[in-house]
C-alpha cells in the first residue's frame, strides 16, 4: 500500500465523521440557504474542528459562494476542501536541524504517546542517515525511563539517563555534552508529562530549555508538542498551555488512525498558528510521517490530484 493510500485509510473515521456528513447535507438540499450553512457549521463542530474555526470557515464559505456566484449545493464540498487547505497551508515545515547537534525537546501530557513518538522520531532521523542520541528527561516515572531504553535497544540508539527523581535539567545537560563528544547529529529529549495545569511542571520545562540554551545558543532548536487526536478539543487546550510555557515550535498529532476527531488538526492550525510537523497514522515504527497539508486534505476528502502525488 502506498503512502497516500495508507494515509487515506488512517483517516477513514474522520472522513466518515466530517466529509461524508458534508456530502450528505449538500445532497439533501436543492438550494444554498441559511439552513444549509447552519447544518454545515454544526457538522464541523461535531467533527472537533472547533467552534471558532467552524464559524470562521462558514463565514468564509458564504463569502466565496457570493464572490464566485456558486448556486449548486454540491459545489460546497469542493469549496470547503479549498478553504481547509488554505488554513492548513501548502508548505511542509521541516524539522529545524540547527546545531550540531540539533536539540529536540518533546513535551506533552502523559498518555498521548510521547515516549513512543520519540522512538519513532529517532527511527525517522536514523533513516535519514543522522546519528541520534536520546535523553530520558522524564525522571519522575521509572516506567518512562525503562520505555525509552526499550526504544533505544530496538533502534540501537544510546539513552542518557539518571536515577529516578533526578533533576531533568541535569539529564539534559549531560545528554548535550554526550551528544557533542560523540558527534551526534540529533539529540531528542523526553520530558515529564504530568498534569498540564501544574505550574511546577511548566517551570521545570522552562529550566530545561534555559540550561540547553546556555550550553548551546539556539537550543532547543525544536520543541515538539505531542497531542492525541482522540482527545479532540482538549488537544487545543493543551497546546495553548504548553505553548505559553515552552515556546512550542511544532505539533506531532498521534493516533489519527483511531479516531473520528481528526478535524482537530484544522482548529489547531487556525487557532494556534503552530505548524503540524508530524502525524501518527498507525502502530508501526514507520507510521510517524512528516505532515504534508495538501496530501492530508486530498486524503481526507478522498480526492487525489497531481499536486499530492
Amino acid at each position: 500500500m502506498g503512502i497516500f493510500d495508507r494515509l487515506k485509510q488512517s483517516l477513514t473515521r474522520t472522513r466518515q465523521g466530517l466529509v461524508e456528513k458534508i456530502e450528505t447535507l449538500v445532497s439533501g438540499h436543492k438550494s444554498i440557504d441559511d439552513d444549509l450553512y447552519e447544518e454545515l457549521e454544526e457538522a464541523l463542530i461535531q467533527a472537533d474542528v472547533g467552534m471558532d474555526t467552524a464559524v470562521d470557515l462558514i463565514a468564509d464559505l458564504r463569502r466565496e459562494v457570493k464572490a464566485r456566484g456558486v448556486r449548486e449545493p454540491e459545489q460546497l464540498t469542493s469549496l470547503l476542501q479549498e478553504l481547509i487547505g488554505d488554513i492548513l497551508g501548502q508548505e511542509t515545515v521541516p524539522l529545524n536541524t540547527g546545531g550540531p547537534p540539533a536539540v529536540i525537546m518533546v513535551v506533552g501530557v502523559n498518555g498521548v504517546g510521547k515516549t513512543t513518538t520519540i522512538g519513532k522520531l529517532a527511527r525517522y532521523c536514523q533513516s535519514r542517515g543522522q546519528r541520534v542520541l536520546l535523553a530520558a528527561g522524564d525522571t519522575f516515572r521509572a516506567a518512562a525511563i525503562d520505555q525509552l531504553e526499550i526504544w533505544g535497544q530496538r533502534t540501537g540508539i544510546t539513552v542518557i539517563k539518571h536515577r529516578e527523581g533526578a533533576d531533568p535539567a541535569a539529564v539534559a545537560y549531560d545528554a548535550l555534552q554526550a551528544a557533542r563528544s560523540r558527534g551526534a547529529d540529533v539529540l531528542i529529549i523526553d520530558t515529564a508529562g504530568r498534569l498540564h495545569t501544574k505550574s511546577n511542571l511548566m517551570e521545570e520545562l522552562k529550566k530545561v530549555g534555559r540550561v540547553l540554551g546556555r550550553e548551546l545558543p539556539g537550543a532547543p532548536h525544536e520543541v515538539l508538542l505531542v497531542l492525541d487526536a482522540t482527545t479532540g478539543q482538549n488537544a487545543i487546550s493543551q497546546a495553548k498551555l504548553f505553548g505559553q510555557a515552552t515556546g512550542v515550535t511544532g505539533i506531532v498529532l498521534t493516533k489519527l488512525d483511531g479516531t473520528a476527531r481528526g478535524g482537530v488538526i484544522i482548529g489547531i492550525r487556525r487557532e494556534l498558528d503552530i505548524p503540524v510537523k508530524f502525524i501518527g497514522i498507525g502502530e508501526s515504527v514507520d507510521d510517524l510521517r512528516p505532515f504534508h497539508a495538501g496530501e492530508f486534505v486530498a486524503a481526507l476528502f478522498d480526492r487525489r490530484d497531481k499536486e499530492t502525488v
